[in-house]
């Protein structure tokens, strides 16, 4: 399950990335980033 909330951060991070640089929608982009880094914490709350 970890390693899943990982992917899916790694996936979000990049997509917020290419946005910034590519397409400037600034709404998607800060949500993109926002879904990251909660499941970031979600790994880091739920353990090790």
């Amino acid at each position: 399950m970890s390693s899943i909330l990982y992917i899916i951060a790694v996936i979000l991070l990049i997509g917020w990335i290419i946005g910034v640089f590519i397409y400037s929608v600034t709404g998607l982009i800060h949500i993109l980033l926002v879904l990251a880094l909660v499941a970031v914490i979600f790994k880091l709350i739920g353990g090790r």
